[in-house]
């Protein structure tokens, strides 16, 4: 079977590798210079670091047997995490059960709440039960109006700007559900998180070797214009920017919903209304570069109005910065409605906007610190996860044989991420597979 991919990301490069390795003729298209999506990296003393932080939980069973399938597994190390909480001027550590009952900026009665909020959670299997509630109305119930108002209301606005009374319990269910099972068992419950020696673009790039070295036909810097179908009505091939047409059996979009029904045929008017159902938050990573450490917490999450971005996460917190020149790698993270202003900023503008604020986490932080600084933009970065999210989501068989769609939108209830596009481009594949004529 001949199938074309378009979009190299991780789904599109998981896809092609389990094509490749059922025998099939590959082609992968991809618009950006390079693969990998949202996994892309820079070096950050002389080290490749990734553009949008990224580690992985111990349940993230996936892309573990992915690494150790492509023998990377010396690279995968896990490390004990260090989370605060910036509240009330005054950084918090937010971890273990003792470090919630010392959390101030909440009555001793709201912590138990929510500590209790937190461990009921994690008990619960049937996430069905959440997609008719909001979080916002979920927590507000059982966890309490200061415990909203302190902790949860701050992180979901951070994450969804005006969008965050809306979002569905069955998200907040997968992250605290997901993350907890990711902890030791015991008093302390320190979460283990996991991280690859040299950046998860190791095996971005191992995935790309061996798709290459199988036969595939790769192409970066093209994006694609058409998908056309057969007079049976399959899809039959695609038609790429240059005007070139390129032949296929099937077809697999792995591409942001906004992007593919521009070139996909007509798929009826219910498929394609899910397809525009999606809503989607942007990321922007301001990456800082010092000479001196910011604070001791690798994941520090802000409660604070007045602070332009919702967390700091200090990566050499988490991996020893001996391996970046002795430098202290730092992520100032939004996630931002696709046409806030911050994007349309220069980085100066970013630089007065953003700098000032980090005084509130070390006081004798100052702008000579500063050795070098990036700024990383994500469109199509998190959807925004609804009540009843699931009548809104498309299919990956699209009405037309032959043709599939595989992007973020459809990783549901869990959040997005690297484990859940690799299992979705497995899935994709061998649906490919199943459903070809001749299979």
């Amino acid at each position: 079977m001949r199938i074309a991919i378009v979009g190299g990301g991780v789904a599109g490069l998981a896809a092609a590798y389990r094509l490749i390795q059922a025998k099939h003729d590959v082609a992968l298209f991809e618009a950006a210079p390079q693969l990998g999506g949202l996994v892309r990296t820079f070096e950050a003393g002389g080290e490749p670091l990734e553009c949008f932080y990224h580690h992985i939980f111990t349940t993230d069973t996936t892309i573990i047997r992915f690494i150790e399938e492509l023998g990377l597994s010396e690279r995968l190390v896990w490390k004990d995490s260090k989370v605060g909480f910036y509240r009330d001027g005054q950084i918090w550590p937010f971890v273990t059960p003792k470090d919630l009952l010392g959390f101030k900026p909440l009555p001793l009665i709201d912590r138990v709440r929510l500590g209790l909020a937190g461990l009921y959670l994690r008990r619960q299997d049937d996430w069905h039960r959440y997609e008719e509630i909001t979080a916002w109305e979920w927590i507000r119930r059982y966890v309490g109006r200061k415990g909203l108002d302190v902790v949860w209301g701050p992180l979901l606005r951070g994450k969804f700007a005006d969008q965050a009374e809306e979002v569905a319990m069955a998200w907040l269910w997968s992250k605290i559900h997901l993350r907890f099972a990711s902890r030791k068992a015991g008093v302390n419950q320190k979460e283990q998180l996991g991280y690859m020696m040299g950046s998860f673009g190791v095996y971005i790039k191992e995935l790309e070797r061996r798709v290459r070295e199988g036969g595939a036909h790769v192409e970066t810097s093209m994006p694609v214009k058409q998908v056309t179908l057969g007079e049976d009505g399959r899809a039959d091939g695609i038609v790429l920017a240059n005007g070139r047409r390129w032949e296929a059996d099937a077809v697999i979009v792995c591409v942001p919903s906004e992007h593919f029904l521009p070139m996909a045929p007509p798929l009826g008017e219910e498929y394609e209304r899910r397809v525009k159902a999606a809503r989607w938050q942007w990321a922007l990573c301001y990456v800082l570069a010092l000479k001196e450490p910011l604070s001791p917490i690798y994941w520090l999450n802000i409660s604070d109005q007045d602070t332009p971005f919702i967390a700091v996460i200090e990566h050499t917190n988490l991996i020893e910065k001996e391996r970046y020149g002795g430098l202290n790698l730092v992520y100032l993270s939004n996630y931002l409605t696709p046409n806030h202003e911050y994007f349309s900023m220069t980085n100066e503008e970013l630089d007065d906007l953003y700098l000032p604020h980090l005084t509130k986490f070390n006081p004798r932080f100052n702008r000579d610190w500063i050795a070098d600084r990036w700024v990383f933009k994500g469109p199509n970065a998190q959807p925004v996860i609804r009540r009843h999210y699931r009548d809104d989501l498309p299919d990956h068989r699209t009405p037309a044989p032959g043709l599939y769609l595989a992007n973020m939108q459809q990783i549901y209830p869990e959040d997005r991420g690297q484990n859940y596009s690799l299992r979705m481009g497995e899935q994709v594949a061998a649906m490919a597979i199943e459903d070809h004529p001749e299979g």
